[in-house]
């Protein structure tokens, strides 16, 4: 029984000194940052949308503008590689910055601009697709996530691919 006691009496004095690290984490991430003109708070070095006491930001933000967000390669044999740039404009009211593009495999690969992309500047997100092993149609969706609103655009490559005659 003392055991247990002494058990319980060690949980919570840990749970209490977690609690009491966090507090001082946030505190400190919630402090403003001096700088040579003044000070500025974090809040403005960041440009979030979203935040958890205001109403979401919709408009003074980025705004991926595509000519099209599907691409139609029509009908490929199989192992031939699909490329294809998707070409965008920043129509927003903030730098544009593509912090990730992805797709659900291997076989789709995109590449996209590291730098920001200005407001009224233009971009591509360059995509190849490795048709090896894939037989019938196909859709392959490429995920783009920038400081937007939506923060996740879908791009798409679809068409045929038709087995290999040898």
């Amino acid at each position: 029984m003392i055991k247990f006691f002494i058990y319980l009496g060690s949980l919570l004095l840990l749970v209490a000194c977690q609690e009491q690290v966090s507090e001082q984490t946030d505190e400190k991430a919630l402090k403003e940052i001096k700088i040579e003109k003044g000070s500025i708070s974090n809040a403005d070095i960041v440009r979030n949308p979203v935040t958890a006491a205001k109403p979401v930001d919709t408009i003074n933000v980025a705004k991926m503008e595509f000519d099209n967000i599907r691409h139609r390669y029509g009908e490929v044999e199989e192992g031939a590689i699909v490329t294809h740039a998707f070409k965008f404009k920043n129509t927003g009211k903030a730098p544009l910055i593509i912090s990730n593009a992805k797709s659900t495999c291997g076989c789709t690969v995109p590449e996209w601009p590291k730098e920001p992309i200005p407001i009224g500047g233009e971009g591509e997100i360059f995509v190849k697709f490795d048709t090896k092993k894939k037989e019938a149609y196909q859709t392959k969706p490429i995920f783009i996530q920038a400081n937007t609103h939506p923060s996740e655009t879908t791009l798409y490559l679809m068409g045929k691919v038709r087995k290999k005659i040898e």
